[in-house]
């Protein structure tokens, strides 16, 4: 499943700094733009990842757990 999520991007000296206004705990950089936007897509990756691990963890006991294509 893939979604798209805003990248704002900026030049920062010699790096580029990105983050993401949806997830705002994902924050990227690289030397280039194209670096920059990797990274920031790992990033995003690692926080969905983290949150979905969170919920789980902490559902209610006999709740379900499923997704939602959007």
């Amino acid at each position: 499943m893939r979604n798209r999520y805003s990248a704002i991007v900026q030049r920062d000296g010699k790096w580029f700094v990105a983050f993401c206004s949806e997830v705002p705990e994902a924050n990227g950089q690289g030397k280039t733009r194209e670096e920059c936007l990797q990274n920031l897509a790992a990033a995003i990756e690692l926080v969905l990842d983290y949150r979905r691990e969170q919920g789980a963890a902490h559902a209610p006991r006999g709740a379900e757990q499923t997704s939602v294509l959007v």
